[in-house]
């Protein structure tokens, strides 16, 4: 702490920063939760197994939480060295400029809006799919939706995420008993063939039930299978966000290494446990597969609650980031936690869930656009760009070997600028070069594999549409 504090600071930027400290509430129990929250949905973990078969799922569930896990601790030792008053390292996007400049901040925040929407979105529609079973398909599956965006655009009004710890503990036991729930309904009743037939037609959805090893499918719906894996991993997009709301941020691994074990051991027993009862029939929302009706429409409610829950959540990060790099930063807008700020975020719910309606209106499938989703965005937040983001700042901080820099006088002792090879050569082969190189092959493996991800789910959306899957802009439901 500089002892001249108000001379390097302004009154403006004193009054931000307690105010941003004011959200500083979460512990790393209520971030154990709330990471839970926002990834724990194992309901398309059986789809991914029917996709692949048991064992490739298996081993690419386990290396992925591997890789998820290494990840994270990455991002949280990059919040960790970047964070201060002065400049609040707030979103992904944050991290991204500290260490590549501007473009990349712009190129994280257009990814991230993207992401959150969308996950909104879908989950109304997962969950408009469940409120149209219930019903027996005789509302209108569009309506189903919307009601979805209206109850979402109240819960919206939670600004920060303290608020969001009692329902994300309460989502969570939700989860796990629809877990268990319909694991002990499977084995004793028939799959849902007349669901599978409407989402997958009548040659795919047929005989008895099968399953196997290693599934023989079309290489598009396989890599699509995989991306839904890899959408299991998507919370790393939002870990910043939790640390800057956290009371101790240094405590962040400890939620976050709780939250993935969890979250692998529960994907894991539920995707192949469902897979096994189900083969063929399994459905990208698993429990939307059980024949039984009242055991149907049981999951299917507590699955609605705990899923608008989650949409909450999304739409809280979501609309922050775009109130944090909109209102604040580009139009010098109020404080969040202003009275100015409450109005101001009151419309913008409204129109990202407005947003979100719109984009998941014409979705032919929530399995393949949940891996189009994963390839876009969450292979690059998850395990593209953390990788890069360490390469960027070890290069960084190996070139400024033997520099010095007075905070108080603003007197820099940089040698050489980024446009001589000396300080690239300090930067690339300085200090621990191997683990700079590890990372990079790693970064450069996840955008090869994001890259294969988008061509495998756009031809699975090719797919479906082809095969006339019904849209949520009519009344049709698509299970």
């Amino acid at each position: 702490m500089y002892p001249d504090r108000e001379k390097i600071l302004s009154d403006l930027d004193v009054e931000r920063i307690q105010a941003r400290r004011a959200l500083r509430l979460a512990t790393w129990w209520s971030v154990f939760f709330l990471i839970t929250t926002d990834i724990l949905g194992p309901f398309n973990a059986p789809f991914a197994f029917a996709s692949v078969g048991f064992v490739p799922g298996a081993l690419l569930y386990f290396f992925m939480f591997v890789a998820a896990t290494w990840t994270g601790s990455i991002l949280w030792h990059l919040f960790i060295k970047l964070d201060s008053d002065r400049f609040p390292v707030r979103t992904y996007s944050d991290l991204a400029e500290r260490i590549f400049g501007s473009w990349a901040r712009h190129a994280c925040t257009v990814l991230q809006s993207i992401q959150l929407v969308i996950n909104v979105g879908l989950i109304c529609l997962s969950s408009g799919q469940s409120l149209s079973q219930v019903a027996s398909a005789k509302l209108c599956f569009s309506v189903c939706v919307v009601i979805f965006v209206i109850v979402g655009l109240i819960i919206g009004q939670i600004r920060t995420l303290k608020d969001f710890t009692t329902l994300a503990n309460g989502a969570v036991w939700l989860n796990l008993l629809i877990i268990f729930l319909s694991m002990g309904i499977m084995a004793h009743s028939a799959p849902n063939i007349a669901s599978a037939k409407l989402a997958y037609g009548d040659d795919i959805a047929s005989g008895p039930v099968r399953t196997a090893a290693f599934v023989s499918q079309p290489l598009f719906s396989k890599v699509n299978g995989i991306m839904n894996m890899v959408f299991a991993y998507g919370g790393a997009m939002i870990f910043p966000e939790f640390m800057a709301e956290m009371r101790r941020p240094m405590d962040f691994w400890k939620g976050m290494l709780a939250a993935q074990t969890l979250i692998f051991c529960a994907y894991m027993m539920f995707g192949v446990y469902v897979y096994a009862f189900q083969g063929q029939y399994t459905l990208a929302v698993s429990y939307q597969g059980i024949s039984n009706f009242g055991f149907q429409t049981a999951c299917n409610v507590i699955g609605m609650i705990s899923g608008i829950i989650a949409a909450g959540l999304y739409g809280n990060i979501g609309i922050k980031v775009a109130y944090i790099n909109i209102v604040e930063d580009w139009f010098r807008g109020p404080p969040i936690v202003s009275k100015r700020g409450r109005f101001i975020w009151g419309g913008m719910v409204l129109l990202y869930w407005g947003l979100a309606f719109v984009i998941v209106s014409a979705i032919p499938s929530v399995g393949s656009v949940a891996g189009l989703v994963a390839a876009i965005c969450i292979m690059q937040f998850t395990y593209s760009f953390p990788p890069a983001l360490m390469v960027g700042y070890q290069v960084i901080v190996d070139a400024m070997v033997g520099e010095e820099y007075s905070p108080e006088t603003g007197v820099s002792g940089r040698k050489d600028t980024w446009r001589q090879w000396s300080r690239w050569r300090r930067g690339l082969f300085g200090g621990m070069w191997h683990v700079k190189l590890i990372h990079f092959i790693v970064a450069l493996a996840s955008f090869a594999m994001a890259g294969l991800g988008m061509w495998g789910t756009g031809k699975s959306v090719q797919a479906a549409l082809q095969n006339g899957a019904a849209t949520s802009f009519g009344c049709q439901a698509p299970v």
